[in-house]
């Protein structure tokens, strides 16, 4: 199984097989031709509150993905969890999220999950 992580806005390359975007909001500036973008699970991706609250520095990293991972126990999160699971075991994925830290978002909570 191959997930890695990546930003939207690097061009793509070969090693990404499928690259899925897991972000709530189409990334600023960038058109859908450019992204590249296979598939868009919007259950996957942070709820607003989430989203606004850790960005607006409220809480640590890890406080953010202990919640998050809260959000992602629904029966609709776990179905694509499992969907993307199913992707990465025929080939590779990559999870696109426009965060200038993909190291530290929601990105590497649901790469974590994945593995």
């Amino acid at each position: 199984m191959s997930v890695r992580i990546r930003r939207v806005y690097e061009a793509p390359e070969p090693e990404d097989g499928v690259r899925v975007l897991v972000d709530r909001l189409w990334p600023r500036g960038l058109s859908k031709d450019a992204a590249h973008v296979d598939e868009w699970p919007k259950g996957l991706t942070p709820s607003t509150e989430l989203r606004r609250g850790y960005h607006a520095g409220e809480g640590s990293y890890e406080e953010f993905a202990g919640r998050y991972e809260a959000e992602l126990d629904t029966p609709e999160a776990a179905e694509l969890l499992d969907h993307v699971r199913e992707l990465a075991g025929t080939g590779a994925v990559t999870l696109l999220t426009a965060s200038k830290s993909p190291e530290r978002s929601h990105a590497a909570v649901l790469a974590r999950l994945l593995a």
